[in-house]
């Protein structure tokens, strides 16, 4: 292999913008060492820091705190539009249908 194709591969600490979170870990980013902030690790060396918006400490798929975002406005769209209709087109009080659905048709046996 010629000599200087390979990234550099070192040690970097991430740190999670949303919760704060610093975690230790080796990355090619080591190689922008210069470029990048530094930061003292608890061993009391310094490693280079890389900021990132989201990271398993704040993903929700990780936390398990899903958030329903809906920044256009959609599901007040929907409701306002359809109101509080059942599966049969009636108004319910509950969002539910009135009647009762039978899904089995006339003279089928299961």
């Amino acid at each position: 292999m010629k000599p200087d194709i390979p990234p550099t591969y070192g040690p970097v600490v991430f740190r999670d913008q949303t919760t704060g979170e610093t975690f230790l870990t080796r990355s090619t980013l080591a190689g922008q060492a210069d470029r990048l902030t530094s930061i003292t690790w608890t061993d009391g060396a310094t490693y280079p820091l890389v900021n990132a918006d989201v990271t398993s400490a704040s993903h929700p798929f990780y936390t398990g705190k899903a958030v329903v975002l809906d920044s256009a406005g959609q599901v007040q769209r929907f409701r306002r539009r359809y109101g509080k209709r059942g599966l049969d087109g009636n108004e319910t009080d509950d969002g539910n249908s009135n009647t009762s659905h039978n899904h089995s048709k006339k003279g089928s046996s299961l």
